[in-house]
């Protein structure tokens, strides 16, 4: 996984990378916090370097999301080196903090210390992410994102998503929803499946395919669509009934 420099100076951004690249790693790169946590919403990375004063978004605001939404050690950057930085950085959940101007290879040092603590840890939370083409489930702390957008699931909710999430492409029936979402079987009559998918149906932000997140089967389920499938779909017939392999789609 590469690693995430965000700093609003193209020049510090492009000699920073240089170096880090000379040291064997792979650099994105972002301009501000906003641009940030989009390319995290996206991407993956072993270590965010975090400039505090930009603009658009600062590294300060930056970081509280960052800390919200991803388990990404962070490691601060900035040209303001006095204590109150420091601590309030550090006390949002910084890894480390070096201010500016700082030795390169000081820098090179901090970064692999970071990625030695960590690096158990993250592949340990990588298990915990789910990113299904910028939907980010959490499944330790059972929060979902979108683009960035922290998403205001229940649990239950969120274990409906999670469930349909983890089967892309594969119909999910409301027995097992009901099974392994709510712990008990399906009972004749029960809709509580039903009202907790289309309140979750609701509660999803608009996909960036313009398409469904995911399609209810008449006597079937629910199914959850990757966006191949649904051009793949939509290529071979326009204008086709939603008769595919999954049985009858209500849309």
């Amino acid at each position: 996984m590469p690693l995430l420099l965000v700093d609003d100076d193209q020049d510090i951004r492009s000699l920073l990378a240089d170096l880090l690249s000379l040291e064997g790693f792979h650099v994105d790169e972002a301009e501000n916090g906003k641009v940030a946590l989009e390319k995290l919403a996206e991407n993956s990375y072993r270590l965010i370097l975090l400039d505090i004063m930009m603009p658009v978004m600062d590294g300060i605001e930056t970081l509280k999301e960052i800390h919200r939404l991803y388990n990404t050690p962070v490691l601060m950057l900035t040209a303001r080196g006095d204590d109150s930085d420091r601590i309030q950085g550090l006390e949002l959940g910084a890894d480390d903090y070096l201010a500016k101007p700082f030795n390169d290879r000081e820098l090179i040092a901090r970064i692999r210390a970071i990625l030695r603590r960590t690096d158990t840890n993250v592949a340990l939370n990588t298990q915990n992410i789910i990113n299904f083409e910028g939907l980010i489930l959490n499944t330790a702390t059972k929060q979902a994102s979108y683009k960035g957008k922290s998403l205001e699931l229940t649990a239950t909710e969120f274990g409906c998503l999670e469930l349909i999430v983890s089967q892309v492409n594969l119909a999910v029936s409301r027995d097992d929803l009901s099974l392994k979402v709510l712990g008990k079987p399906l009972s004749p009559y029960d809709r509580s499946i039903d009202v907790h998918m289309s309140n979750l149906r609701k509660k999803l932000p608009p996909r960036e395919n313009n398409d469904l997140w995911f399609r209810t089967l008449r006597g079937r389920g629910y199914v959850m669509l990757s966006d191949e499938y649904c051009f793949n779909h939509n290529e071979q017939d326009e204008n086709a009934s939603q008769d595919d392999k999954f049985g009858r789609v209500i849309v």
